[in-house]
C-alpha cells in the first residue's frame, strides 16, 4: 500500500512548511507598521470604584 509509505511525502511536506514559513515570516518582518507604538509616561488616574457588598 504505497500511500502508507511516508518516504517522499514526509519530505515534501517538511520542505513546504519551511519555505512558506520563511517566506512568510520573512515578508512580516519586513512591513513596517503605520501608526507605531508610543511610549505613555503618564498613567491615567481613574478612581476605585466602590462596591456596595464589601
Amino acid at each position: 500500500m504505497p500511500q502508507l509509505n511516508p518516504n517522499p511525502w514526509f519530505l515534501i511536506m517538511a520542505l513546504t512548511w519551511l519555505s512558506l514559513t520563511l517566506l512568510f515570516l520573512t515578508k512580516l518582518l519586513l512591513t513596517t507598521l503605520t501608526n507605531p507604538p508610543s511610549p505613555h509616561l503618564n498613567t491615567p488616574s481613574t478612581p476605585n470604584w466602590t462596591w456596595s457588598w464589601t
